[in-house]
């Protein structure tokens, strides 16, 4: 195995053990180590799932592989927000269930605000072009048009019900239905996952399988210590933990594929770095989210329950799905250049920022609070979309076109 991949495998593959060996051993850690340590290892082990998600679809059929990659490449972020759901259901009167809204709109925000967005800027400043989509793409970004105009509704009625997730998860069955009948194509692996694809099979298949369950593993040693000591970091250096579990964590877990992205963009393959994250998105979207009422009526032990939300988790689901429907409605023409990323981290900043300014600064803003930010953000948000749907509206029916064509196929 005399391969440059081998020494990140082993680097990622030690990262995860501080982690894992701090949690059998019942060691006590001060938050802030503690949270640096596990996140780590969930860092590095999501690099490792990554890795071998890539060798995976050398060895299955195309079907399998889509449905498997997908249900794990979530991993990471379904560990965290599924411990703040569980415990929701069993302390619903505490928290709990704000973290897991904070964590599943942190992550999908992040993914369009920042990731989608950097992607078209790094390849308009190394190339000079804008980022155009495959045209299989449309198929995902309608059924991420699907999930939105339906997660509008959650808002709306004030509850995230189980019938939610039913709906939700509906529509990612129904994706993967469709996205398993396409031809299949030559897979190219990168990096690590070039080496385990270089290996004998059998060797890779027993490699690969370790490498899923010890990275999943660590994930799950590391979610309990990781989302605690988020939260008790922020109230020891008085950082409101919401905004910690809502930005920090996810940062954690989609680095590896954020990076991966960004190295096939500086290689000139802006389209496929663009639509892998689409396809987080749409993952997250649907899977992630439609996961969080069963699991919280599963540890609740009732369906007549939904999980507890107030205003202000109302207000980051109605903010999150604003965003995504303007992102939709935005790749709709199935490209992406510079402007539309600078305004994708525009708005994204905007709204990230501007709540503290207006507490810190009151008077500056004409009598807006901090908590109207984000209700005014949500509007800017679908302004845009309707005055991008009126400028091109052929564009968004040509993606109802893509689902048929792939149907008929």
């Amino acid at each position: 195995m005399k391969h440059k991949g081998l020494l990140p495998i082993l680097i990622a593959a030690l990262a995860v053990v501080p982690g894992v060996v701090i949690r059998l051993a019942g060691i006590e850690l001060p938050p802030p180590q503690m949270t640096l340590v596990s996140g780590m290892a969930i860092l590095a082990a999501s690099f490792l799932l990554l890795w071998a998600c890539d060798a995976f679809q050398v060895d299955v059929s195309q079907t399998l592989a889509l449905a498997v990659v997908a249900l794990i490449a979530v991993l990471p972020e379904y560990a965290v927000d599924m411990y703040f759901t569980w415990m929701a259901g069993k302390h619903p009167d505490g928290d709990y269930a704000h973290y897991a809204i904070a964590n599943m709109t942190g992550a999908n925000r992040l993914l369009i605000g920042v990731a989608w967005g950097m992607i078209a800027a790094v390849y308009w400043f190394r190339f000079g072009r804008e980022v155009h989509l495959e045209k299989e793409r449309r198929t995902e970004l309608l059924f991420l048009g699907m999930a939105t105009a339906y997660a509008f509704v959650i808002p709306i009625k004030g509850s995230l019900a189980w019938y939610d997730g039913i709906v939700l998860l509906g529509i990612y069955v129904w994706y993967m239905v469709i996205a398993s009948r396409r031809p299949a194509t030559e897979f190219e692996a990168e990096g690590p996952a070039m080496l385990l694809v270089s290996l004998p099979k059998v060797q890779r298949r027993i490699v690969t399988a370790g490498m899923f369950l010890y990275a999943a593993g660590g994930i799950l040693a590391n979610a309990e210590p990781f989302c605690e000591g988020l939260v008790a970091t922020g109230e020891i250096l008085r950082i409101p933990p919401f905004l910690l579990v809502q930005w920090l964590a996810p940062i954690a877990s989609e680095s590896p594929e954020f990076v991966v992205a960004l190295v096939f963009v500086w290689r000139g393959r802006a389209g496929m770095a663009l639509g892998s994250l689409i396809s987080s998105k749409l993952n997250q979207w649907t899977l992630l989210v439609g996961m969080i009422p069963g699991v919280f009526a599963v540890s609740h032990g009732s369906l007549d329950h939904p999980l507890p939300m107030d205003s202000l988790q109302m207000h980051e689901i109605f903010l999150t799905a604003a965003q995504s429907l303007m992102a939709v409605v935005l790749l709709a023409s199935m490209r992406l250049g510079l402007g539309g990323a600078i305004l994708l981290f525009v708005l994204f900043s905007g709204q990230l920022v501007l709540p503290s300014i207006v507490k810190a600064y009151p008077s500056m803003f004409f009598g807006l609070t901090p908590e109207q930010i984000h209700p005014l953000f949500s509007a800017f948000y679908v302004v845009i979309a309707a005055a991008l749907f009126l400028r091109r509206p052929s564009a968004l029916y040509r993606l109802g076109g893509g689902l048929r064509a792939e149907e008929e196929a």
